[in-house]
């Protein structure tokens, strides 16, 4: 009698990556992290602890944080992965990684990477209204909580930084947080003065 086929423990997935797609052959037991080091070269996640208590790798999947240390490669098929390579625009540096970079958010530099992309999660995190072990009141009718150094510090408690840059990181991710809202702002202002517009057109017409 013939021998049964052993099943290959290798699968073709295509991940996207920053915009970009990859089909890559790996292992069923390959984590995302070591998928994008050590397929795709994108070195800037880095591994820290491959116990996902660190937050050195943490990437951002459909724009949620995620330690990529415990995710499976073959399990992030379909979902939008961003490193911290896609952040910037061109030459153009996200406002989160040019808060780091102003207000030195940073030491040796192996944390940030993971830092950045979880500041990131959280600033839309806390503007969509989700509340943290650090909100006083988390009712919704209450919304967003200011987003005060208590606040940043228990929603980047999963990010370690072991030289110590806590501080600068804690003014940093506030930093991008504000510039973020004035934007937003901005950008509502606009719309309304538009409508405005647009209102008074009609009516004169």
């Amino acid at each position: 009698m013939a021998a049964a086929p052993t099943p290959s423990t290798y699968s073709a997935v295509t991940l996207t990556v920053n915009g970009e797609q990859y089909t890559l052959p790996v292992d069923h037991r390959t984590t995302l992290l070591d998928a994008l080091r050590e397929h795709l070269d994108l070195t800037g996640t880095k591994k820290g602890c491959d116990q996902g208590q660190c937050g050195a790798c943490t990437v951002l999947l459909d724009g949620r944080r995620a330690v990529s240390c415990l995710q499976l490669a073959v399990a992030a098929e379909g979902r939008s992965i961003t490193t911290v390579e896609g952040l910037a625009d061109g030459d153009q540096l996200h406002p989160v990684q040019q808060a780091f970079l102003d207000l030195d958010g940073y030491q040796c530099g192996y944390c940030t990477p993971g830092q950045i992309c979880s500041a990131i999660a959280v600033i839309e995190e806390h503007a969509a209204g989700w509340p943290s072990a650090a909100t006083a009141d988390v009712r919704p009718e209450a919304g967003p909580s200011p987003l005060t150094a208590d606040e940043i510090r228990e929603r980047m408690s999963g990010n370690l930084c072991r030289c110590g840059a806590y501080v600068s990181i804690v003014e940093a991710v506030a930093r991008a947080a504000e510039e973020q809202a004035a934007h937003t702002r901005a950008d509502t202002g606009e719309a309304t003065a538009r409508t405005q517009t647009d209102k008074v057109k009609e009516a004169a017409a």
